[in-house]
This record gives structure tokens, C-alpha cells and sequence, in this order.
């Protein structure tokens, strides 16, 4: 399809392991059937863009590409076939990728209209992570008032989530982290306790006894976007009938052993938000449609987001990556610096 060119881009060339990213030019897309093109005002930075760009994402994405999965702006084209939205609505979406650009097309199916009193950076900087966190302790662990919820890496952008919505819906939250600065993010967010991981856990035993320090009776729920050794260790904490939701895992695939799970009689959850989007997506855009509402009414205790320019982009993703970030990382195209003239890439380089 036939684009015009002229907007700012940050293209992936090679995935080697490496970080591998540079400002580029090129052509604004146009919406084709089903798609709205949206200006982007703020793109939030996600563990699956650092997992695509090493090539382990679970979906393969094209060489090059441009990264970002989790955008808010405003509609400055619509294609055929879209009814439901039109130009200058103020909306965020998920998409499969391009969101590091100034303009990027979206499914209409994955975008939704802003309400009023919620901003298009702080709707950047919730979409994915609070709708995960959302569809994980309402829909996957039906965490009710009373219990008792264990938060993993609690000062992520998934962490911070799950502390603020399951202290929404009435849990009692404790919060664990690796930094003291990631730690006052979770209380901001409403944790009523909180742990430092150890520099060097010994062993997952270990680690199992610092948690059962800070939740001496327990967790009803446990939310771990973390894995690694983390995993064993908040498990030795669930209570029986606990349930112990899997979100991810940037420390490392856990190893867990099945006879604490027979032990504990709890139940290991898988949370996969995008594949429940696409099995369930009415049920799912009315999550995403109540939680734009709670966040506009500021029912949410929110931490503000951290914001890199688009030419920072490489170190957004790199502090991310390198577990540095402390909250939610977003990126915003129209937070210009001085900087080289951006590499011309041609239509046909870019999906």
C-alpha cells in the first residue's frame, strides 16, 4: 500500500543478543481495512519488546522492525470498515509492534477511546501492565477482599500494577523488590508490606525464609512477573488452595518442584493477556473499557511513569532489560532532544 513519507522511527536491523537499535526516516503508513493510524503522543516499554528484539519473543516479528507494543495518541486516519472510531479521537492501543514511531497503525479491535481526565502518557504507561495485572487477579486468581496477595519484582511496571489493583479490590498486599527506591514505589502504591530481595539469595530455601518473614501467615495469591529462584521461594509461602500466577519471567524460566504444589494444594495459573485478548475479546474489552474508566477517576494509586525521548529509546529499553527501571519506562516521540539526523530507510525496508 501506497504511504507518504516523514516521521521519526526507531528501527531494529539485527538481533545478535544485543540491543541493536538506531533513529530512523521513513514513510507515514496508511490504515488499510480494519485499521486506525494513530500520531503518537507516548509509546510505554514492555519486557516483550526487549524480547523480540533478541529474537525469544514468542511470535516472530520481521528484520528490521520498529519496536513498541503499547501506544496512546491521537486518530489522525481511519481505514475501511471502522466505525466505532474516527479522526481526532484521543485513544491507546495494543499493537503487534511499531509503536517507537511517531505515527503507527493499530487494530481497531485493540484500540480504545480515552475517557476524560485520563492523559495519553499515563494511558501509555497502563494499558498493558495494569490490563495484565487486571486480567491476572480478577479473572485468573478471583482475588477477593481479605486475602492475602505476594507480589514479585513489585516495583515494575506489572509489579506496581498488581499492588495498586489488589489493593483496589481489598487485598492485603506485601510487596517485594530488589532496590529501596522500587520498594517506595510499591508503598506509594498502596503495599502494606514490603521486603528487599538479597543481594545473593544462598539458595530459593533462603530467599523462602525472608518472604515468610515479611508474610509470616502466608499468601492467598501470589502474583510473580519475576521467575528464577524467585519462584521456588514465594511458593514455600502459599497458603493452601493458594493460587500462583505466572506473568513472566526475565530472571529466568522457573524449575519449580510439583511436590509443593501437591503439598500446598494450590494451583499454578498462567496468566497470557494477549491470548485471552484474541480467545475472549468481548470480555476482554470490557476489563480494558473499566480500568480506562478506574484510572481516569484516579480510583488507582499510580506512581508516575519515567519519560525517555524517542532518541533515548535504546536506553529506555536497555534499563528495562538490565532490570534498572524503577516503575513503568515511556517513551514519547514529541519529547525532542538535539541529536544527529536520523538514517533514511526506504518504504520497503519497514513491515
Amino acid at each position: 500500500m501506497m504511504a507518504k513519507p516523514g516521521m521519526r522511527m526507531i528501527a531494529c536491523h539485527a538481533r545478535e543478543g544485543d540491543i541493536s537499535l538506531s533513529l530512523a526516516q521513513g514513510a507515514i503508513p496508511l490504515p488499510g481495512a480494519g485499521q486506525v493510524r494513530i500520531k503518537v503522543a507516548a509509546c510505554g516499554i514492555n519486557y516483550p519488546d526487549v524480547l523480540m528484539l533478541e529474537g525469544r519473543y514468542q511470535f516472530p516479528t520481521p528484520n528490521p522492525f520498529v519496536p513498541g507494543i503499547e501506544i496512546a495518541g491521537v486518530i489522525d486516519a481511519v481505514g475501511q470498515g471502522v466505525a466505532a472510531l474516527a479522526v481526532g479521537m484521543r485513544v491507546a492501543a495494543q499493537v503487534d509492534y511499531g509503536g517507537l514511531a511517531e505515527y503507527a497503525l493499530a487494530s481497531a479491535e485493540r484500540t480504545y477511546a480515552l475517557p476524560e481526565g485520563l492523559g495519553e502518557m499515563d494511558a501509555a504507561a497502563r494499558l498493558l501492565t495494569y490490563g495484565t495485572s487486571f486480567h491476572a487477579l480478577r479473572d485468573r486468581a478471583a482475588l477477593k477482599a481479605g486475602d492475602r496477595l505476594l507480589v514479585l519484582g513489585a516495583g515494575g511496571g506489572v509489579g506496581l500494577a498488581a499492588v495498586a489493583l489488589g489493593k483496589w479490590l481489598g487485598a492485603h498486599v506485601t510487596a517485594g523488590a530488589s532496590t529501596p527506591a522500587k520498594l517506595a514505589l510499591a508503598r506509594a502504591a498502596g503495599a502494606d508490606e514490603n521486603f528487599l530481595y538479597p543481594a545473593q539469595p544462598d539458595s530459593p530455601k533462603s530467599l523462602a525464609a525472608l518472604i515468610k518473614q515479611a508474610c509470616p501467615n502466608g499468601a492467598d495469591v501470589i502474583y510473580d512477573p519475576v521467575g528464577g529462584d524467585h519462584s521456588e521461594a514465594a511458593l514455600r509461602s502459599i497458603r493452601p488452595g493458594g493460587r500462583y500466577l505466572v506473568v513472566g519471567f526475565p530472571a529466568g524460566i522457573a524449575r519449580l518442584p510439583l511436590n509443593l504444589v501437591l503439598l500446598k494444594n494450590c494451583s499454578i495459573v498462567g496468566v497470557f493477556w494477549g491470548d485471552s485478548q484474541s480467545r475472549w475479546p468481548q470480555a476482554s474489552r470490557a476489563l480494558i473499557e473499566e480500568l480506562l474508566e478506574l484510572l481516569a477517576q484516579r480510583a488507582l494509586d499510580c506512581p508516575a511513569p519515567t519519560v525517555f525521548a524517542l532518541e533515548e529509546a535504546k536506553q529506555a529499553i536497555a534499563a528495562l532489560k538490565e532490570r534498572r527501571a524503577d516503575g513503568k519506562i515511556v517513551v514519547c516521540p514529541g519529547a525532542a532532544l538535539d541529536t544527529d539526523e536520523p538514517q533514511r530507510l526506504d518504504n520497503e525496508d519497514l513491515p
